[in-house]
């Protein structure tokens, strides 16, 4: 079977082998990590003919530049962050067949804020505890592969006759404002009343400590002087700190915190949050 070479000529801002993350091992600390927007991913995937499961490159903002050694099958889904193949435009969530010596490279940020690319075939990456998710506890030992770096090269074994794709999947279409539906969290009762009605009647913005950690908003009316000790937290968490700044947790947060967890953005929306850039609106509803 043909061994394709990816190599990197340009990193991009964050680009990043990340698959579906490494859950069960919350207890020992270890984040779950994995792709931010997995229902961007798993379409990746499912265009390309690979089990939802394989990695996936995850590309933030500003996109690497990837030479390919042999001809295979692509797909980009996620953000739109202008993707040319040797120059030439093509279209996410579209199946794309790449010759040899084809270098693909992406331009200005459209929409979204995180981009996925899929390769046909089986993916050679380092893994640790069953996850080739680049790993926030000492990447550099644990899953060299998936930080990506100016020469990074990634090893795909490509098989054209097990393909069985799809040659195109609905695409999200992102906003700059989003409505996201929450469950009460464990300390909800601890804010009043007025602080709550706030809290579901106003647009919070997202500002610029926004990462795979988490996003920090920006909220008012939510002060609180309550103390609690370090308890058990989820991507998807949202702890407000004694100044009433909200934190929503991502995949590579810790598995504790010290913050009242005011609620958690159930699954469905989660994605949503990983589209959003610095500068967005977020509102909440009770789901």
């Amino acid at each position: 079977m043909p061994e394709l070479q990816l190599k990197f000529m340009k990193a991009g801002m964050q680009t990043l082998v990340q698959d579906l993350g490494r859950s069960g091992h919350q207890q020992q600390g270890v984040p779950i990590s994995g792709v931010l927007d997995r229902q961007s991913a798993k379409a990746a995937n499912e265009i390309v003919g690979n089990s939802v499961d394989t990695p996936v490159i995850e590309i933030t903002v500003i996109g690497p530049e990837i030479h390919f050694d042999q001809s295979c099958k692509i797909a980009i889904t996620g953000a739109n962050i202008s993707p040319r193949l040797n120059n030439e435009p093509i279209a996410n969530h579209r199946l794309q067949n790449v010759r040899a010596g084809s270098i693909l490279s992406f331009g200005k940020m459209i929409s979204g804020c995180r981009a996925y690319l899929a390769v046909a075939g089986k993916w050679n990456v380092n893994k640790w505890l069953g996850s080739a998710s680049a790993s926030t506890i000492s990447p550099e030992l644990l899953t060299p592969d998936s930080v990506i770096t100016k020469g990074s090269t990634i090893s795909i074994t490509t098989n054209d006759q097990s393909i069985h794709s799809t040659t195109s999947i609905h695409q999200t279409v992102f906003t700059n404002i989003v409505r996201l539906r929450v469950i009460p969290g464990p300390e909800f009762e601890w804010f009043t009343k007025v602080a709550i009605a706030r809290f579901f009647s106003t647009g919070h913005i997202i500002s610029q400590a926004a990462n795979r950690m988490g996003y920090q908003i920006k909220t008012s009316g939510m002060e609180h002087q309550k103390e609690m000790i370090s308890s058990g937290i989820i991507p998807g968490t949202i702890q407000i700190t004694p100044d009433g700044r909200a934190i929503v947790l991502l995949a590579d947060a810790q598995t504790t915190g010290g913050y009242p967890r005011i609620a958690n953005i159930i699954d469905d929306d989660l994605d949503k949050m990983a589209q959003m850039k610095p500068g967005g609106e977020v509102w909440f509803s009770l789901a």
